[in-house]
Formats: structure tokens, sequence, C-alpha cells
């Protein structure tokens, strides 16, 4: 799936700073500048931090498949004051604990198969070069400094807002930034703070202290990237007062600064309700993927456009899980299919290879052009999963049918070449989604069938049991206990299978369990209460 550099032009993003689609061209021709705002480390990732990374890792894969070379650089913060406020109730020591959590999410990311960024730059290790553009900002007369605090003159920054569409006079400090009434406005915010007793602590020219949030993001992706960049991304949350921040403090600092492309996903949601530590509605990367296999819930965030709002469900992520084993069910079969009738790949004479079959070339034709029509409008990944990537996986289990019957030679050489290229075009797509797994397909599918028990509270033996039972009364010619069981499992989100004389398992969305007539009188047999598709994933 190879795109020619005239194609590059048709790759089209939401500039959140235009509030409209435009033709992405880099600074440097074949080249590309990227920096995403990363997570302040004082506690384990949530998923709406996963769903950023996710949405920046697929355009940072995008644009290496268009051939660019790319420089994405994604920071930690790792001293701020939610983590020394962390630090505090744990009775720990506030550097120690940033640097657990950030090795922490380097772990949920390779989870998550999110390519490692060009630099991963924390704050602590970029003091010089925070203070150096402190010391320009106020050199140029856009700071100034108060009993060894630095704020930053908004007064001084003409075109404020237009980021966000703010006023001045609707900035929030938030929660990081307290009012201060030695401000000259308001609405300044502080690039340098003064140490506090306890308090981790650096020297600088207006006494000991540490960053304001809002400067470290400037002083490192200029530092990185220079003062002119391609790409700035985060989560909507930091348009304002974040990237406004940024804008104005970084144009104070270099009045050359630019940066071409603002772009920012949307969050994720629980019960239509923004998903945030703050609000305490949050599941942690690895809570979910402790029940989920991680790319499951990668698969959950590809299948919604990046900017729209998503909100979290377990039966979403359920049906991420299924399609998920499907679709490696399927690579697996194929596999399988290709191993047994390897030397059909090639004619006897020459090495030639043999003609496609026309229903897999047009399979072929109709993924590509779907594929890079969505990704090329501005990431678009909702329903990529779906439509041509799903027929090509039909056609692909409609050849492996093909195989199982007696056919002329040269008809099998055809259907064979026809599964190799849909499995490779199958396989590219996947890999630039970010879904295709380093692992074996079986091992992936075994690890989707672990997490399948895991969420059933089962165990392999007692699907076995069950299996086994069923057997029997199938055998006895009880068909109604039969299909008991079979159902009773799929309550469960276990699906049996019949091939010939032998029952196999595979992971499916659960069946609701139908409600139960009203309770009696006496209150007995009450009906069991249904678990809401809404709920926590630890759940049972």
């Amino acid at each position: 799936m190879e795109r020619m550099e005239a194609d590059k032009a048709e790759f089209r993003i939401y500039n959140s700073m235009s509030q409209q689609k435009e033709v992405f061209k880099p600074h440097v021709p074949g080249k590309v500048t990227m920096y995403v705002c990363g997570v302040t480390a004082y506690d384990l990732s949530h998923i709406g931090h996963a769903r950023a990374a996710v949405s920046f890792d697929l355009l940072y894969r995008y644009l290496q498949h268009l051939g660019y070379e790319v420089t994405y650089v994604r920071n930690f913060t790792d001293i701020d004051d939610k983590i020394i406020r962390r630090a505090n109730e744990l009775g720990e020591d506030p550097m120690t604990l940033s640097s657990r959590f950030c090795q922490e999410y380097i772990v949920d990311m390779e989870a998550l198969q999110c390519l490692p960024p060009s630099h991963q730059p924390r704050v602590t290790d970029h003091m010089e070069q925070i203070k150096d553009m402190i010391s320009g900002i106020i050199k140029n007369d856009c700071a100034y400094e108060v009993d060894g605090d630095v704020f930053f003159k908004v007064d001084k920054s003409p075109n404020y807002g237009r980021l966000s569409g703010q006023k001045l006079e609707s900035n929030r400090a938030g929660e990081r930034v307290a009012v201060d009434s030695r401000k000259h406005n308001p609405a300044d915010f502080a690039l340098w703070k003064a140490a506090k007793p306890g308090e981790p602590c650096w020297d600088s020219p207006w006494g000991p202290g540490r960053p304001g949030w809002h400067i470290e993001c400037s002083a490192m992706s200029a530092y990185y990237l220079t003062f002119k960049f391609d790409i700035h991304g985060g989560g909507i949350d930091l348009i304002f007062p974040h990237h406004e921040n940024e804008i104005a403090q970084s144009h104070a600092a270099c009045q050359e600064s630019f940066v071409t492309y603002w772009m920012h996903n949307g969050h994720v949601t629980n019960n239509n309700e923004k998903m945030s530590k703050s609000l305490g509605n949050f599941f942690t990367i690895r809570e979910i993927t402790e029940r989920y296999h991680p790319l499951a819930l990668r698969h959950f965030f590809i299948s919604a456009y990046y900017r729209s709002p998503l909100n979290y469900t377990v039966g979403q992520l359920n049906s991420a899980s299924e399609a998920l084993y499907y679709l490696y069910q399927t690579l697996q079969d194929c596999e399988d299919a290709l191993r047994t009738f390897q030397e059909g790949s090639q004619t006897e004479q020459g090495g030639k290879i043999a003609r496609i079959d026309p229903t897999a070339q047009s399979c072929i034709a109709d993924l590509r052009k779907d594929f890079e029509n969505k990704l090329s409008d501005d990431l678009n990944t909702s329903h990529i999963l779906s439509g041509a990537f799903q027929e090509a996986l039909r056609c692909m289990n409609s050849l492996m049918n093909r195989l199982k019957k007696k056919q002329q030679r040269q008809q099998q050489k055809s259907v064979v070449q026809s599964l190799i290229e849909l499995e490779k075009e199958v396989k590219e797509v996947l890999d630039i989604l970010g879904l295709l797994s380093p692992d074996p397909y079986s091992k992936v599918l075994q690890q989707l069938k672990v997490k399948a028990l895991q969420r059933a509270g089962l165990t392999e033996e007692e699907v076995s049991h069950r299996i086994e039972e069923r057997k029997i009364a199938r055998i006895n010619k009880d068909f109604k206990r039969s299909d008991q069981v079979r159902t009773e499992l799929t309550y469960e989100g276990i699906a049996l299978m019949d091939v010939g004389e032998d029952t196999y398992w595979r992971p499916c969305v659960p069946v609701p369990k139908p409600k139960k007539e009203e309770a009696p009188p006496n209150g007995e047999d009450a009906p069991p209460i249904r678990q809401e598709q809404e709920c926590s994933p630890t759940s049972s």
C-alpha cells in the first residue's frame, strides 16, 4: 500500500486554530516535526490519557506510512503541584514518585502498541532551557518578578484567545494556580514559582523555585523542534488555558514562533460525563487491560473519529474484543491454509505468480481506497474496520473454504495467491492502525481467551466440563439441557462451536440474561439485578 510523493497533498487535518480542515504541508518537504503534551506523572494513567496517546500514535504511524521523516516529541511533567500533593499523601519523595509513574506510563504505552516517540523529555531534565526562556520573556518586557515568582503579562499578548476563542476576562488559572493579588492582571499566569518549605526546588535568577505548568512545553518544544514546527497536539481540554498560554509565552520569547497545525482529540466520557481523575470517574489503563486485551482497548479507540467524544461502555469493549478475536482467527486460519498449500503458491515453471481471483482483487482495491480515503480525511477511523475491511476478511474465509474443495491445480494456485495478497493487505492496514501484534496469531487468540475467562469468572477446566456435560446431554437426546448449557455460557461471553463431532469455544459478547418474572409476595426467587453496560470494568 505504497503512497507516491504526489499523493501526500491529499492528507487533510483539522486545525483547531482555523477551525477547518487543511491540506497538510510541513515546513520542510518530506519532514514533519510534532509535539504532543504528555501526562503529569502522579498516578497510573487513565483511558482518557490512553486515547490521546493512541490518537497521536496513529498520526505518527500514518505520517511515516506517507513517507515522511517524523520527529515526534511527547513530554512528561514530572514536577507539579499534583505530584507534590500526592507524594505528601503517600509519604514519598516527589521525584521518586513521578519517576515511577513515568515508567508505568511507558509500560502502558508498550501494551497499547504506541510507538516510542523520538524524544520523551522530562521537565526536570530541562530546567536550564526553561529558565533561559523565562529570562528572554522578561527581557522582552512580557513578564515580571514578584517575591521570587515570575508572571507572564497577558496584556502583552494582543492576540491572546485566538486559539480558544476565550476572552482575557474568562481566563481561569484553575487548580494549578491560585488567585494572586500581586498580579498586574488577574489573567497573568506563573512562569516560575518561588520555593515553598519542603518542596523540590531549583536555583534561578529569581531565587529557588520551580517552573509553572505552561512554560515547560514551550521550552521543550523549542529545544527539540525550534520555535517553528508543524504539529502541536493534545487533549481538547488543553486548548484553554494551557495551549493558549503556550502560544502567548512562546511568541513573547521569539516573535518568529509559530505552530502550523493545532490538533486535539476528544474526551473519553463515562455516562456521558468527561472522565478525569479530579472527578473520580475514571478507569486506569491497567484496570482495563487486566480484563481486556490491550489491543481490544486500542480497537475501541480507533473505532471512533479521534476528535469526537467517546463514551466508555463495557458493551463496546466486549464488541471490540470479539471483533479482534474474529480478525486474528481469520489470520490464523489463513496462515494454516497457506502452510498446508504452500507448494501451490507459484507455478512449477519459471516461478510465475498465479493470477489473483477477480473477487479478491476487487476486495484489495476497495480496501486500499477505503483505508486511504478515511485516514487522509483527518484520520477519520470511524467504521474503518467495517465495510471494505470486513469484506476482505469475508473474502479470505470464502477462499479458505474453496481450498478445502477439490479443484484443479491452477485454480488452487490462484486461490492461494489471492490469500497471500489479501493477508498482506490486511496486515498492512492493521500495522498502520497499530493493531498488528508482534506475537504469533495463536498467542493473541490465547490471550483473548484468557481475558474472556477472567471476565466470566471461569477456568478452562470448567468450560471443558460444561462442554462435556453438553456432549452427554446430546448423546442422551436431552436437547433441552444441551441448549441450556450453550445458552448459559453465552451469558458469560463464551460461545460454543460444533465442528464435526468436536466442540470448541471462543469469546463472544455476553448475551444479557432474561429478566425473571416479578417475585412472589413472599419475596422468594427475587429477580437478579441486571448489570448495566455503564459500569466498572472490575464488576462481575
